[in-house]
């Protein structure tokens, strides 16, 4: 197995999960390197896991890179999990906005705003002039990047007027209706192979739009009572089992036939149920990170499922493995 990612921090779970399974793994770390293009692959079975918020961590280029080696792999005939397409979808909410809303999930209301110059044009149009609360985030981001909640027009246009204005690394900026939550967490749902593996209620109360659920989650210090698990803080955990949510649950099985559909092999999906009785999906993650507060209590592994997953992959693929050309990172 090859896993092809850009942060060292995510993958001890992962590597201890390889290992646990019995499954050999390599890195691929696309922060620098070359590729071979006269070579083909090494044989084996490719997992990107490349994360949309790689430029928050000074890998500015990384998607880039990873755009050039899955073209790479794919050509020469390589399984990729995560492939082009993935990549794709998890680098822009907008897509997985459209996907999601031709599958006829409930999505939230959405402008996607080019640039900035128009950015309170088009706030005035979304909210019809109203002072009503609505929220921004950028559609390539990850950890929260570009989330913010306003309540007049008269603050978004100071926001947008002020060196605290947030630049979205693609430069475009999604505004979003604001979702009031019937009670304070939203649930993800992780898949693994397509399959159900757990649901994940994430607690909202603190308020803050920071859900990463990785033990090495670097939360902003600008966004006050972030809920994301910082090593070495006491206190609960803002992540449990939501053991309501199972495989039968009529939106899970809704979202095992969007993955298939899509050939998303891995994802956490994020969802909210609201004040007004809708079940909103608004997120894709097709890197998804697992929290360890979870994965003691879940009655699965998330990294185990993954591992078992990849390394069925493996076995399946390869009998005996000719020689080949690697990615050097």
């Amino acid at each position: 197995m090859y896993v092809i990612h850009e942060n060292p921090e995510w993958f001890p779970p992962l590597a201890a999960a390889f290992e646990a399974e019995g499954v050999p793994v390599e890195e691929i770390l696309l922060t620098e390197g070359q590729i071979d293009l006269a070579a083909d692959p090494e044989p084996g079975v490719y997992w990107s896991r490349m994360s949309a918020s790689s430029h928050t961590r000074g890998h500015e280029h990384s998607k880039e890179y990873t755009r050039a080696v899955l073209g790479w792999l794919e050509r020469a005939g390589r399984q990729v999990v995560g492939g082009s397409h993935v990549l794709e979808l998890e680098v822009s909410k907008v897509a997985q906005h459209g996907l999601l809303q031709r599958a006829g999930f409930d999505v939230p209301r959405t402008t996607a705003v080019f640039g900035r110059s128009t950015l309170t044009a088009a706030a005035h149009a979304f909210t019809d002039g109203q002072d009503v609360p609505f929220i921004t985030k950028h559609n390539q981001g990850g950890k929260g990047l570009g989330v913010r909640r306003f309540d007049s027009l008269a603050e978004f246009d100071a926001y947008v007027d002020s060196p605290e204005f947030e630049e979205p690394i693609d430069g475009i900026t999604l505004l979003q209706e604001y979702l009031t939550a019937r009670e304070p967490f939203i649930t993800r749902v992780e898949f693994v192979g397509g399959e159900f593996v757990y649901a994940v209620r994430v607690d909202t109360s603190a308020g803050s739009f920071e859900l990463c659920p990785a033990d090495a989650c670097e939360v902003p210090q600008v966004i006050a009572g972030a809920v994301c698990d910082v090593p070495g803080t006491d206190g609960p955990s803002a992540f449990a089992v939501r053991g309501d949510v199972t495989a039968t649950h009529p939106l899970v099985q809704q979202l095992r036939t969007f993955l298939a559909d899509q050939r998303i092999q891995i994802a956490g999906v994020e969802f909210m149920e609201t004040t007004d009785g809708r079940t909103v999906v608004y997120d894709i993650n097709t890197n998804t990170n697992y929290n360890p507060a979870v994965e003691e209590t879940a009655r699965a592994s998330g990294p185990r499922s993954i591992a078992r997953f990849l390394g069925g992959l493996l076995d399946s693929e390869y009998a005996t493995a000719p020689a080949g050309a690697a990615v050097t990172a």
